[in-house]
């Protein structure tokens, strides 16, 4: 009887503690935390400024835009833009090394933070952990200008690193001017450049793992190898599979940067990608329309994948984004 008039109390206490929350307005939370809504206004107005408010030029895609005219004035078009870019032979060429250069990141560059970040947390000696972490974040502080040069500078056919292997009375090595080795050290920099940087979620995702998982392993005999791959691996998993549906989302998407400050006129089979080619033919050429309906095909491809890969990571039993 005590037991059964308890949980009548408890569910007693529920009841009226849902039905005070249910009378707390949006203005009690907001005098409640107020310094946390505070301090979200910075970042709202930004997103609002520089992500929602450009949306209103998506109708430029569909227009003959003049830029004297304006957004509003301009003519509607009929689709002539979108006929204008999937009739073109070099669009599809844009979008397929974009594929290939996003599917080689994939690839190479998403395994290689997970490998990096396993090999730091099994480091005994934490000065050389700390002295090696810092190493490793300081190329993703590079700018891709000044990442351009340091490739130039090395890996041209007048390189240092061409003189060298001249020197030593080989033969130099087209690492910029052929097509198939510029894809290959294109994505090497960029495992480089963002490896490093890409440990620290994985690295606080490994802190959350229970130590006596550990324990309970080295009590069963379980070498390190063991170790890692039915402790580790399993811990960060969830992790890896966010990071993994954000790239998925991001396929069709690539960084201007990068490619222009690496690319050169003899490989543009493989270098030319939808942001130089949004630049070159949007901006460079003056033709908006063209810029921002190739932008927004980008955006439907990349939210399609998006969901997909979300979809999927959450049939197989694993946490999605939503």
């Amino acid at each position: 009887m005590k037991a059964m008039n308890s949980s009548v109390a408890l569910d007693k206490r529920d009841s009226v503690g849902k039905a005070l929350e249910k009378k707390k307005g949006l203005f009690y939370y907001i005098k409640y935390d107020f310094i946390l809504y505070l301090m979200l206004i910075i970042p709202v107005a930004y997103i609002l400024t520089f992500k929602y408010a450009p949306m209103y030029g998506i109708q430029i895609a569909f227009k003959d835009y003049n830029i004297f005219q304006g957004v509003n004035m301009s003519p509607w078009n009929n689709f002539e833009t979108f006929k204008q870019i999937f009739s073109s032979v070099q669009f599809f060429q844009v979008v397929r090394n974009t594929l290939l250069l996003n599917g080689l990141d994939l690839l190479v560059g998403f395994p290689a933070p997970i490998i990096l970040a396993i090999l730091i947390n099994e480091l005994v000696w934490n000065k050389f952990k700390k002295v090696s972490q810092t190493i490793l974040y300081l190329p993703h502080f590079l700018s891709w200008v000044i990442i351009g040069g340091i490739v130039a500078q090395l890996l041209s056919p007048t390189g240092m690193l061409n003189s060298l292997i001249s020197d030593m009375g080989g033969q130099p090595l087209p690492f910029l001017t052929n097509k198939f080795a510029w894809v290959a050290t294109y994505s090497l920099v960029g495992v480089w450049q963002n490896a490093g940087w890409g440990t620290i979620l994985y690295l606080a995702a490994m802190t959350g793992i229970d130590k006596q998982l550990y324990e309970a392993a080295d009590a069963d005999g379980a070498g390190r190898f063991r170790k890692i791959w039915h402790v580790t691996l399993p811990g960060i998993r969830p992790t890896i599979a966010i990071l993994l549906i954000l790239q998925l989302g991001n396929i069709m998407a690539i960084n201007f940067d990068r490619p222009f400050n690496i690319q050169n006129n003899l490989v543009m089979d493989f270098g030319d990608v939808i942001s130089t080619y949004v630049y070159r033919v949007g901006i460079q050429s003056a033709n908006f329309s063209v810029g921002a309906a190739v932008g927004l095909f980008q955006s439907v491809i990349c939210l399609i994948f998006l969901v997909t890969s979300n979809y999927i990571t959450r049939k197989l039993g694993e946490n999605g984004i939503w």
